[in-house]
């Protein structure tokens, strides 16, 4: 049987009179032996897009209307609401006739701001062009205006095209569409610049999965599924995410959880289409003036990442799995006798069972195992180390609490309203329903009573969720939907669970919530993700800057790796753990973890293994406020902490994985090969300085860079400040009263400008209720001096009286003629000069010298002469 298109032989001729329609639906009667009269009055009549239909064609605007927080449009079809849900943000809600709609799981409804808005007439062109010869000429429709973007709202077909500057980012095409098993949106992408040249864009999206940072030409399945022991390809992985991003600066999030696909021209090289069973018909769509501006505008959109607490950026002991409450201490005490700084012990499932299996849904301690849980928590809590637990949402027949589970109907159900069971690997199981309300009250009483025993924090494992039959029914707000619907939003929803009742139980410490899937959003419920159980070996180390990447750009901003790899492997390799380990000080989360058969730590490793990875590990404690200011400024404005280079130098490839930037101002280059003694690094336009060498490189190409295995290529941009500290056990050693401060001097950098962020590491509502300190540094360097001006706002409880920066100047080729300090308290007060004691060595070419702000308020001033004048 031919299609409606090649019946009709014009596949874009859409046409909105009613007697066009009908002379339509006449050839498509002919082609389909419909009754012709009656099609066409089907086709004028009916509300929603049936098969014959198959295009959304006679879609007509009959009326639109501008509230204060909305544009709500009238179809012939449904309604659709244009939300604006920041300056560089909407949502378009299309709500079709007689289609059940799902909540929106994405979007952070707390954190709308309120936008100026214009909706105002326009004038379009449409025309038909082919055989038939129609030219319907200027059309009227609407204009509605952002700060950062307009929408054109074409009324008759109806369709919506984003336009920044005048210039068309992208169209729907023709927008939603709707059938009995399958609803999404195509979208057409505008190859075009304003001075007409072809410009095909690069497009990332999809979370997890391992295809390279331009996802053009896949066609990936939104099913959060475990991929066991990946390596250099994955298509379908732990964590997707229905969205994409381009590189010139848009953003489309699909907001919907149902199993569905992302196509981002693979079927049709121009045309983006999504694609899901059920769920709900929306999207967000945000653009900025550029990448940064973007990302921004998306991460306020689905809500910024709470803070963790500090001790989440330390290092962590994790293994699957410590078996016994002996086995845990003694490897805590390891740690500490061998110098490696630790922050965590993180158990796995042998806490509540001897064996891997037949245990899940025990949640209590096996008291054989661990026979005083309590007093071991309070051992480690006095030592510095942070307890955190596994849990699953599977409930295993077998497990101690299956019985409490059917009883209050904590379950999903199968269709005859019993739990749903079903085998996988651990056992014949049941799912707790995470989106029912009494559901949820059943699974937290358990944590409950770990958090009175002085669990830290929470690993949720297994959440895609591994095992999910798609005749699974969820209770979802007092209704009824299938796994299919929600699936991917599963993950979501646990996360949601624990952290807001988290937040309620200790209404004074942040939660830390580890969890492997989840959805657009999840960060805002302080989700931590990992990039799943990767395979031990350096093809499953190549991908994992592209996982990080790919989920950071969405918010997801914690994606991390199990340092060292999890799966397989028949022998310890020294080279691929060191090389996996120096690599972890650059990503948000240090936490080795794999199979134990070789273990994860490094205090059981060789001696040169170990002092390579020891000063490693102590590096990442050095670089503490460096990297908790990341993740302060993380939570303020959503900007990642792992960033791909195009989002600081647009001179770079959008390609790029062999190296990335941590924050604005490190360019990371792991050594992904074996035996590796050089290394092609992209440098962007710029100046570089090589961080552990001090060397200086001019960027705008790739370089060669000589390697072993006590390093890896790490760059420092031209007049970046470094702030860092000295060694220390772990985070509660912690203090800002007294920093090092290296900054990377350069003529070439001839103004730079550096704003770190400090808290208490502890208090939830530490931004919030303004309860924290910036400082904001900044440079001017030319021929005759270079002066740096620090001006410090803010305080919090604990704060540092003083705080003494110690200076290092890189980059200086001649011991300066002097140093001279002054500040000033508030404007009003007169500056005053200090005494600056200060040193060059000749052999490094390094100055040193240090100031002491007395006040949070300081505003001081430090000018190097170069010469005399």
């Amino acid at each position: 049987m031919k299609t409606m298109y090649e019946c009709m032989g014009y596949p874009h001729v859409f046409q909105k009179t009613r007697h066009l329609i009908a002379n339509i639906i006449v050839v498509i009667g002919l082609c389909f032996g419909y009754n012709a009269a009656t099609a066409a009055d089907d086709a004028v009549s009916t509300s929603l897009i049936t098969a014959d239909d198959n295009s959304f064609a006679h879609t007509q605007l009959l009326d639109i209307q501008k509230t204060p927080t909305s544009i709500d449009i009238t179809l012939n079809t449904g309604e659709v609401s244009i939300v604006p849900l920041n300056k560089g943000t909407v949502e378009v809600f299309y709500q079709p006739d007689n289609i059940r709609q799902l909540p929106s799981f994405a979007i952070d409804r707390g954190a709308i701001k309120s936008v100026d808005v214009s909706l105002t007439p326009m004038t379009y062109s449409h025309s038909v062009s082919g055989d038939l010869g129609i030219n319907e000429g200027d059309k009227k429709g609407y204009k509605i205006s952002l700060p950062s973007f307009d929408i054109h709202v074409h009324t008759s077909p109806f369709k919506l095209q984003y336009f920044r500057d005048g210039e068309l980012l992208i169209s729907e095409a023709p927008g939603l569409f709707v059938h009995d098993t399958m609803r999404g949106f195509r979208f057409a992408f505008n190859e075009q610049d304003l001075s007409g040249d072809y410009k095909p864009e690069k497009i990332m999206g999809g979370g997890q999965r391992v295809l390279g940072m331009d996802r053009r030409g896949h066609r990936m399945p939104l099913y959060n599924k475990a991929h066991y022991g990946y390596n250099g390809k994955s298509t379908q992985m732990y964590f997707g995410l229905p969205a994409i991003m381009s590189e010139k600066g848009y953003a489309i999030g699909f907001d919907n959880s149902a199993r569905g696909t992302l196509d981002i021209g693979h079927t049709e090289s121009n045309i983006l289409q999504f694609d899901a069973v059920g769920g709900r018909t929306s999207y967000l769509f945000s653009a900025g003036d550029n990448v940064v501006n973007t990302v921004k505008h998306f991460v306020s959109a689905t809500g910024k990442q709470p803070l963790p607490p500090r001790w989440a950026l330390g290092n962590y002991a994790s293994r699957f799995g410590y078996r016994s409450q002996a086995e845990a201490l003694n490897v805590i005490e390891a740690f500490q006798t061998q110098d490696f700084p630790i922050d965590a012990l993180v158990l796995d499932l042998y806490w509540f069972g001897k064996d891997i299996k037949g245990h899940m849904g025990n949640l209590s301690w096996d008291l054989d195992a661990f026979p005083d849980p309590e007093g071991m928590i309070d051992t480690l809590n006095r030592n510095g180390v942070n307890t955190i637990l596994i849990t699953e949402p599977f409930i295993l027949s077998s497990a101690k609490q299956w019985a409490s589970a059917v009883k209050h109907k904590a379950l999903a159900k199968n269709i005859a309203g019993a739990p749903r069971r079903f085998d996988f690997y651990f056992g014949n199981t049941g799912l707790v329903d995470v989106f029912d309300p009494a559901a949820q009250d059943w699974f937290w009483q358990f944590y409950e009573d770990l958090n009175k025993q002085g669990v830290a924090g929470w690993w949720g494992d297994l959440g895609e969720p591994e095992v999910h039959p798609s005749d699974s029914l969820h209770r979802l707000n007092d209704k009824y939907v299938t796994a299919d619907e929600v699936h991917n939003a599963y993950g979501h929803q646990w996360a949601k669970m624990v952290y807001e009742r988290q937040r309620k139980a200790r209404p004074s410490e942040r939660p830390f919530v580890m969890m492997r899937a989840g959805f657009l959003g999840s960060q805002r419920y302080g989700m931590i993700p990992w990039t799943g159980d990767v395979e031990r070996s350096w093809a499953g180390l190549r991908p994992q800057v592209e996982l990080a990447l790919q989920m950071s750009m969405f918010g997801l901003a914690y994606t991390h790796s199990d340092l060292g790899g999890f799966a397989g492997g028949e022998q310890f390799d020294p080279e691929l753990y060191i090389r996996w380990m120096q690599y972890g000080v650059f990503q948000p989360v240090y936490r080795p973890h794999a199979q134990d058969h070789i273990a994860p730590e490094p205090i059981f490793h060789d001696e040169n293994t170990k002092n390579i990875v020891r000063e490693f590990v102590k590096l990442r404690y050095r670089l503490l406020p460096y990297n908790y200011s990341l993740s302060i400024e993380n939570a303020l404005t959503g900007m990642p902490m792992m960033r791909p280079l195009i989002m600081h130098h647009s001179d770079a490839s959008f390609n790029t994985t062999s190296a990335y930037l941590w924050g604005e101002h490190f360019l990371v280059s792991p050594v992904l090969k074996a035996e590796a003694t050089s290394q092609m690094v992209e440098l962007p336009d710029g100046i570089w300085f090589d961080y552990f060498s001090g060397q200086r490189y001019i960027g705008g190409s790739a370089r060669a860079i000589n390697t072993n295995l006590e390093t890896l290529p790490v760059f420092v941009k031209a007049g970046s400040f470094i702030p860092s500290t000295k060694d220390i056990p772990n985070t509660r050693a912690y203090s800002s009263a007294q920093l090092d401060i290296t900054y990377y001097a350069d003529e070439a950098a001839k103004t730079s400008d550096y704003r770190w962020y400090d808290d208490d590491g502890k208090d939830p509502n530490s931004l919030t209720e303004n309860a924290y300190n910036q400082v904001d540094f900044a440079s001017a360097h030319d021929a005759d001096s270079l002066s740096f001006t620090i001006n410090g706002k803010g305080l919090y409880k604990g704060a540092p009286k003083d705080r003494t920066f110690s200076f290092t100047i890189r980059g200086l080729h001649t011991k300066p003629k002097k140093v001279t300090a002054t500040n000033k308290v508030n404007t009003e007060q007169k500056s005053k000069q200090l005494n600056t004691q200060w040193s060059w060595d000749e052999e490094s070419q390094i100055l040193t010298f240090q100031v002491t702000m007395t006040t949070v308020n300081d505003v001081m001033s430090v000018l190097v002469s170069k010469n005399l004048n």
